[in-house]
Order: C-alpha cells, then structure tokens, then sequence
C-alpha cells in the first residue's frame, strides 16, 4: 500500500533532501548580487564602457542601427548627425576597400550629454575598439572617420600589433585631416621627431603635451605610405601582421634608441 507521499504504509518515511536545492537557490542569489554590483561598479567607474554598451540606458536615441543621438534633436540635427556617420564611413571604407568592423557611433551635441556618458575634454573617442563616442566639438566627418580608423584597424589586426603614433598617424591618414596633412605632395606639415611614442601611454603623455605630434606621426605614415601603394601598402601591411610578422620586419621601421643621459 502506497500512502500519499509515495512511501509504504507503516515504514518510515525517507528525509527529504532539501539541501542541495537551496544551496543551488543560494548560490544563484549571490551571483545575482554580484553581477548588479559588478555592473554598477562599471557604471560608476567606467561610464563610457556603460554608455557604449547600453546606449538608452543613458538616454541616447537610436537613429538608426549601430547610430545613437541624445533625444530632442531637431529633423535637421538629426539628419546631419546621420550624415556624418555615413560620410566618415566611407572614408573608412574608400581607404580600406571595404569594413570588417560595425562599430556603435554616440553621437552627443551637447556638453551635459557627453560628460553624461563618460566624455571628457577630447573631441572623440574609441571605446575598447568596438565603439566611438563623439564630443559636440567632434561630430564632423573628420574626427569620425579618425575614430572609426582605429576600430577598423584593430578589427583587422587580430593578434597584430602597431605602434602607438602608427594607429593615430594612419587616423589622421584616413581622416584626411588638414590639421596635420597637407593637400598634396610632401603632405607632412611637421618632421616627426626621431622617437615617436610607441605606446598609448606614452602618445597620451605626449599629445597633451604638444598636439603637433599627431602632425608628426601623420608625416611618417603618409611618407611610408607613399612610398609603397598608399591604401594598399597599409592593407598588405594589416595581413602580414595580423598573420603573425612583427611591424618593423614589415616596414622596415625601427625606432632609434633614446639618446644616452650623461
């Protein structure tokens, strides 16, 4: 005879294991804790990181897939801010021959929404190579396509690596910015000095101080570029790095030792 619970009548009942059900419960509601902490902890420490990665939760509009504006913008505005985005991305893709990277743009027009999400004093900027956030002073196709250089180079690259004042001279290449590049010719409108920051702590150190280096680096990739196939050189030059030789077997380029202190 079987009794409700599924024992014999007159047997004793087996314990039920509880146990490790709510160890299961427990451990799911850390984790739970943890991971809003954690994604706090990110909002709070590294906005920008947050805002790229949710957009509305900043309370950016999408104007169109991949493309995010602060709300209110006027028809006009909007259409413009589309009209940079598609502009700098054929800079992008007229140089490389095509886009491997797709990149979320964050368009701000004003100071508050750009401080809003993570912004500082720069005009724009990449974030983790995967978005770019733009400033009211760098919604142009200029600063854009400069940003969106960088994705694409580094979504080309893989596992290869350039120097620091390589990726920012080739922005400025792609960008055809007439800050640091001439129309024609001889474009360089600075002789690069002859140790250019090869890491990005060292450009930002540098570029701080004296913006001129962007003008500097933009010689010697343009210089390096003319002397190859231009838009084909840097292409070929991504392949081989990307499959595994280093940039100065490649280019050729060696930085020069930093002159001995006395």
């Amino acid at each position: 005879m079987i009794d409700a619970e599924g024992g014999t009548a007159g047997e004793p009942r087996a314990p039920r294991r509880r146990r490790p059900a709510r160890v299961a419960a427990l451990l799911a509601a850390v984790l739970a804790v943890l991971l809003v902490a954690a994604v706090a902890v990110t909002a709070l420490a590294f906005p920008s990181v947050a805002a790229t990665t949710c957009p509305g939760c900043y309370g950016l509009e999408r104007l169109r897939p991949g493309l995010y504006a602060e709300p209110g913008l006027s028809p006009e505005r909007r259409r413009q801010v589309i009209e940079v985005a598609e502009r700098a991305g054929r800079r992008v893709s007229d140089f490389y021959g095509g886009r491997e990277s797709s990149p979320d743009v964050l368009v701000c027009l004003s100071d508050d929404c750009y401080r809003r999400i993570g912004g500082g004093g720069e005009r724009g900027v990449a974030v983790l190579n995967r978005a770019v956030m733009l400033s009211p002073r760098g919604a142009d196709p200029v600063i854009a396509s400069h940003e969106l250089s960088h994705v694409e180079l580094h979504a080309r690259l893989g596992d290869g690596e350039v120097p620091q004042w390589f990726d920012e001279g080739l922005a400025v290449l792609v960008s055809e910015d007439p800050r640091y590049l001439g129309p024609a010719g001889d474009r360089c409108r600075a002789e690069p000095r002859p140790v250019l920051p090869a890491t990005l702590k060292d450009w930002l150190r540098a570029a701080s101080a004296d913006p001129g280096v962007y003008a500097e680096a933009a010689c010697r990739v343009s210089r390096w570029a003319g002397a190859g196939r231009g838009p084909r050189a840097v292409r070929d030059l991504v392949e081989r790095l990307s499959a595994g030789e280093s940039f100065a077997e490649v280019t050729g380029i060696t930085a020069p030792a930093p002159p001995s202190r006395p």
